[in-house]
């Protein structure tokens, strides 16, 4: 009886190759794709600084509707409430400018940390005093992170220690 099946020829070194390269691009790449929202994300590649006259040129000529997520390298916290803010942002589909705002690491070196705020439209860094900079930005904040604030359109602010409440976050993004 004739076998229905032709002889297997063997796999040329170029085509082993070529499928072990797509079998390593596709586990690499397949969890990063997977993330919601990915295609909308960037990564940043610059830092801005912050200092105590910042905030209130910010205040008065920023960008509108803005959430500023000021945060340190050590908070546990922080990375998930920026998470919880753009998502919100996200599925309210509006242009938002999103801002985190290092408080403990200057200049270039912020970088390093910025892979946990994938998606921010800015990054900036304390450039000074910190206390005078956080009193700048509001004098009863009790240096508590993640300190979240949110400019609206209308030039409305509320602040949070922590993730908003969803009413808040309804109230800026309406």
């Amino acid at each position: 009886m004739k076998s229905r099946f032709k002889p297997v020829q063997p796999l040329g070194r170029r085509t082993v190759l070529a499928a072990s390269a797509a079998m390593v691009l596709s586990a690499w790449a397949t969890p990063l794709m997977a993330q919601s929202g990915r295609k909308n994300r960037v990564t940043l590649n610059s830092v801005l600084r912050f200092d105590e006259t910042t905030w209130a040129r910010l205040v008065e000529k920023g960008p509108r509707p803005a959430a500023y997520i000021f945060t340190t390298t050590y908070c546990p916290s922080c990375p998930d409430a920026f998470e919880k803010v753009m998502a919100f942002v996200m599925q309210a589909r509006r242009p938002v400018e999103l801002v985190v705002v290092l408080m403990d690491v200057q200049g270039k070196a912020a970088l390093e940390h910025a892979s946990h705020y994938v998606g921010a439209t800015r990054l900036y860094t304390f450039e000074g005093f910190e206390s005078a900079i956080r009193q700048s930005v509001d004098p009863k904040w009790p240096n508590v992170t993640p300190y979240i604030v949110l400019l609206g359109r209308d030039g409305g602010i509320q602040r949070s220690i922590g993730v908003p409440e969803e009413a808040a976050l309804k109230r800026w993004l309406p």
